[in-house]
């Protein structure tokens, strides 16, 4: 424990700003490397008070100045950063979920660049509505009589349930109160929007008869939540669409239906897990559904809306749909991403998601194979580079019973090789902070790179990445 006497001595140690300010480098701007500078001395002056620096050494003013660099370096670069995701979770909602399509980045980059006619309609030089570049080709694509689009699902639910249910009941099954990522959950979402939430039925049953019991005067819409992210199994029972549909005729009320990732193809005969696509939402009776751009759609971040005119009309004037709308270039890229969708097949292999979905397992061996023989190459005799089977998930909370047989490429530290921060922590560590960051999973002591999820030309990358962080570590 430092005594009084060692604790004023190490805070006399600590180099002067002025000093300090005078060997950063010039091109950057005063006042971020005063705050840097400020910043880097508070937190040496509590690491001093609280135990734990007592080296008087690394408070010499090169080691001082050396940190603030490092601390500059990070302030002046982008915080949001492209990276490589090794993980084979196609829909990673921490790394930014669906990828966009190639063709799409030349069109943005000129709406991005220049005027555009996002709320200005050319034909009758007035005034127009930014949702009438999505809206049609919408109803193209699922069948339904009017679309409005908002920044995301949540959105979507909320704004739907304020305009028609404020004040008054929804009923939903008990099964299908789900809690979707960053713990938001469907009821406090209702709760947010004014509806009053009526359960029916049970976790894991819930019979027409339930819903027909719960309605009264004050009910407003019938309500389902499809489970995109779980699954009960076992003695289970749900209402479907249709027979919810006609008890909600019976009663004059109508019924929404909250998607979740929403497909726009039907994936089944390529092996996956039947997932009802909006379409056929619709087609069973939904008056109104919601559900992500990007997520299964495979495009950029929007809750989407579509269904009976009369009921989207009425959301489309909703106030709050100003705090919730879309900007030009989420439009730009979500038309350009339904334009794919006319050729079904063309948007298997031209949507990334779709295109990494849809992979089978000899084309992700095949790729693996080209991944490990870039990485043997490197001659990094501390490191076996192997190939394994594994499973891919889909992510984004969709499909949660989806196993996507895959090919990894594993790197596993040699027996008697390294220990600490040169382990396989440590060299996930300086993957993920390298420049690109490569993001990896750890299984068995090993560090597992999914090919399904890594673009084929960034192959060079990934191994040019992997010898970096090898050498920091000391690995050959």
């Amino acid at each position: 424990m430092n005594t009084s006497r060692n604790f004023k001595e190490l805070l006399k140690s600590i180099p002067k700003t002025d000093k300090i300010l005078q060997k950063l480098p010039g091109d950057t701007p005063p006042s971020l490397k005063l705050r840097i500078c400020r910043r880097v001395l508070d937190d040496i002056r509590h690491a001093i008070l609280s135990g734990n620096l007592q080296d008087i050494s690394s408070l010499s003013i090169e080691e001082v100045t050396e940190r603030i660099r490092r601390e500059l370096q990070r302030a002046v670069e982008p915080s949001l950063k492209p990276l490589i995701n090794a993980t084979g979770v196609v829909v990673h909602t921490n790394l930014g979920r669906s990828l966009l399509p190639e063709e799409l980045f030349e069109p943005m980059f000129r709406i991005a660049a220049n005027y555009s006619n996002l709320e200005y309609d050319l034909e009758n030089g007035k005034r127009g509505s930014r949702y009438s570049h999505v809206e049609d080709i919408l109803c193209e694509l699922t069948g339904a009589e009017a679309a409005l689009v908002v920044n995301n699902n949540a959105a979507a639910v909320l704004i739907s349930l304020e305009t028609l249910a404020k004040g008054k009941e929804v009923i939903v099954s008990r099964g299908e109160l789900v809690e979707i990522g960053g713990s938001f959950r469907i009821p406090d979402v209702m709760a947010r929007s004014g509806a009053i939430l009526k359960e029916v039925g049970a976790t894991n049953r819930t019979h027409l008869a339930d819903y027909e019991r719960a309605i009264g005067e004050n009910t407003a819409l019938l309500m389902k939540v499809h489970q995109s992210n779980f699954a009960i199994v076992g003695f289970t029972r749900s209402v479907s669409m249709a027979n919810l549909k006609a008890l909600g005729d019976k009663h004059g009320l109508p019924v929404i239906e909250d998607l979740g990732s929403g497909n726009l193809i039907d994936l089944t005969p390529y092996g996956f897990i039947h997932e009802p696509t909006v379409k056929e939402s619709l087609e069973a009776g939904a008056d109104l559904v919601s559900f992500s751009g990007d997520k299964m759609l495979g495009g950029p971040q929007a809750g989407i809306i579509v269904g009976k005119r009369k009921l989207v009309d009425k959301i489309r004037k909703n106030p709050i749909n100003r705090a919730v709308r879309i900007d030009k270039l989420t439009l730009a890229a979500l038309e350009g991403t339904l334009r794919i969708y006319r050729e079904p097949e063309k948007a298997l292999s031209k949507i990334p998601t779709l295109k990494m979905l849809s992979m089978s397992q000899e084309e992700t061996k095949l790729r693996a194979e080209n991944l490990r023989q870039a990485l043997a190459a490197l001659g990094l005799n501390d490191l076996d580079v192997d190939l394994t089977e594994t499973i891919s998930r889909v992510g984004g909370g969709a499909l949660p019973l989806q196993n996507l047989r895959s090919t990894a490429v594993t790197l596993e530290l040699k027996k008697g090789t390294g220990d600490g921060k040169s382990g396989v922590a440590g060299l996930e560590r300086e993957l993920r902070l390298g420049d690109p960051p490569v993001i990896v999973r750890i299984e068995d002591d090993r560090i597992l790179m999914d090919v399904r999820t890594i673009k084929e030309d960034q192959f060079t990358l990934v191994a040019e990445c992997v010898r970096k962080a090898a050498v920091k570590l000391g690995l050959d």
